[in-house]
């Protein structure tokens, strides 16, 4: 298996300006040419099967089946690849760890995941495995992988994600699912953040709402190894990829952007030395 480790903790620098309005003027986002550049760290998005629509599921090439456009995208894409590539730029721009400048999608249909020591994903109420695909990335997980996953909202979609959890992780209880502390070390890898809040996607700008569906309060979760890693990182109502993808706009306020930016980097931080 090739999940390394770097000590990134030690090379990392904070920025002399927040993270969000570091992004208020954004540059090129990424060419596919850049995808085969060497870097200490790669960001991949996970593509599932989803669990309505389309035959079955499925993420074939990019299209996929099912997810929140009729059809046109699958549910995994959401905010693919802009959210994606500008936390990239964020995690060039405000560490000094070489991460390459596109994306990575990694299915569990194979053995890629492996090579991958993090890997993001999203709308995780729609997602679906067959028993080979939830016994790899149980495998990934158990064998050092971390798993980060984000928006989704309200109490159906946790019982639709915990669905898909309970074919991962059967044995519930030897890794039950705690609500993390402000102490917790995954909060101070790199930024201290007691000051959470919840992080609301683009809708904000339109509604006002921090919230979606009965989604009201921000739940910072997790799921640990038997050694204390936490393996799965759970960021329940809140949209932080939808504020790495509307960093950009002016019209979408600096103060989410810059904690969706804290959150993810001290995830990314905390998976790459633990």
């Amino acid at each position: 298996m090739k999940l390394r480790r770097f000590a990134v903790v030690a090379s990392c620098v904070l920025a002399l300006c927040s993270a969000g309005y570091a992004f208020q003027r954004v540059a090129d986002w990424g060419t596919p040419s850049q995808g085969n550049e060497k870097a200490e760290f790669s960001w991949s998005r996970l593509a599932y099967n989803t669990n309505f629509g389309g035959g079955g599921g499925g993420y074939g090439g990019y299209g996929g089946y099912g997810g929140y456009g009729r059809g046109r995208f699958a549910s995994w894409q959401r905010d693919y690849p802009k959210a994606d590539r500008q936390f990239l730029i964020a995690l060039n721009r405000l560490t000094r760890v070489q991460g390459r400048s596109i994306e990575q999608v990694v299915g569990l249909d194979n053995d890629d995941i492996f090579n991958y020591p993090f890997v993001y994903a999203v709308c995780v109420q729609d997602w679906s495995f067959s028993e080979d695909q939830a016994k790899r990335l149980r495998e990934y997980l158990l064998k050092g992988g971390m798993l980060m996953v984000d928006d989704f909202h309200g109490s159906d979609d946790w019982e639709n994600f915990m669905n898909g959890m309970r074919m991962v992780l059967p044995d519930a209880h030897k890794w039950p699912i705690e609500d993390l502390a402000d102490k917790d070390e995954i909060f101070h890898v790199l930024y201290d953040m007691d000051d959470r809040f919840q992080v609301p996607g683009e809708q904000y700008i339109r509604s006002g709402r921090t919230y979606e569906k009965d989604g009201y309060v921000a739940k910072w979760r997790a799921i640990r190894d038997d050694k204390g890693r936490i393996m799965v990182a759970i960021c329940h109502n809140m949209h932080l990829g939808d504020a790495w993808e509307w960093a950009d706009d002016p019209q979408y306020p600096e103060q989410f952007a810059s904690m969706a930016f804290r959150v993810g980097l001290n995830y990314v931080m905390y998976g790459m030395t633990h």
